[in-house]
């Protein structure tokens, strides 16, 4: 029997063909994500930014009122950057964690598993297309903003405002991707969405200073890394936070590192996706 390869073969049997990185795939991918949550745009972007919008009235109304200031600033000042964030952290959640899920519901998840796509690049395409949500949901939460009257969001350190907004996005969006891979059904995604990542940005000194919370409280705000998201955040607007700006983009870097690595290892294994 003849072992070698005919000539007019490119390529060796189950030999990989592509090397480096598939940035058509890559790409593809990315454009297919962003367009599946463009497309209904007014729910994906515009819905969450009137509903942060509602927050900052009904706060500022009932807790702004005779000139009350948090670390030297208005209140409505204090509670914008962290309600921008917020939304971005919730939307970045919400578009990551519903791609394979609903892939796995409908039986359309070959569609992410036969292309010629590494599990990095898998990654990636997912991971950005949640990132941009995240990013234009912001930029309509601080359009809408800027327009209210009595609201101050003008950007102090913009160098603050996109590392802590892209760590807080990528965060979520890891989370999300784990959610969509362990979930069987979107009551498992609600499940995470409403009692680990809602009490978490609620709790995490959007709407108040945790200066002003009790040595234990204090300590339990300091455990949550969206209270390091959200204060840094803030910290690009008012250049005022209630942590240490450094420490916080540390901490948040090595969390996205380590979040990074789960999903990798998780859908290099093909747990629940591919079984």
């Amino acid at each position: 029997m003849n072992d070698q390869t005919p000539s007019w073969v490119r390529s060796e049997p189950g030999k990989a063909t592509l090397e480096g990185v598939n940035w058509g795939g890559l790409s593809t991918l990315y454009i297919k994500e962003v367009r599946r949550f463009f497309k209904v745009q007014m729910q994906t972007v515009w819905a969450p930014a009137v509903t942060t919008l509602l927050y900052l009235i009904i706060f500022t109304v009932a807790l702004g009122r005779e000139g009350k200031t948090v670390l030297g600033v208005p209140f409505a000042d204090f509670i914008a950057p962290g309600l921008i964030v917020m939304a971005m952290l919730q939307n970045s959640f919400a578009n990551s964690s519903f791609s394979l899920l609903v892939g796995k519901m409908q039986g359309t998840i070959v569609d992410y598993l036969m292309p010629p796509l590494s599990v990095g690049e898998l990654i990636a395409g997912l991971v950005g297309a949640s990132v941009t949500r995240a990013v234009l949901v912001g930029l309509a939460v601080w359009f809408i903003m800027a327009l209210w009257p009595g609201v101050h969001v003008g950007i102090a350190h913009p160098l603050s405002i996109i590392w802590f907004g892209m760590m807080g996005s990528l965060m979520l969006a890891f989370l999300g991707l784990l959610t969509s891979v362990w979930a069987d059904k979107f009551d498992h995604a609600a499940v995470v969405s409403n009692f680990v990542v809602a009490p978490l940005s609620l709790l995490s000194g959007t709407f108040y200073s945790v200066e002003q919370l009790s040595p234990t409280f204090r300590a339990i705000s300091h455990a949550n890394p969206f209270f390091y998201v959200i204060s840094g955040f803030r910290h690009g607007f008012l250049s005022e936070s209630d942590s240490p700006i450094i420490i916080g983009a540390i901490g948040l870097l090595i969390i996205n590192v380590a979040l990074f690595s789960a999903c990798y290892a998780v859908l290099k294994s093909g747990w629940k996706i591919k079984n």
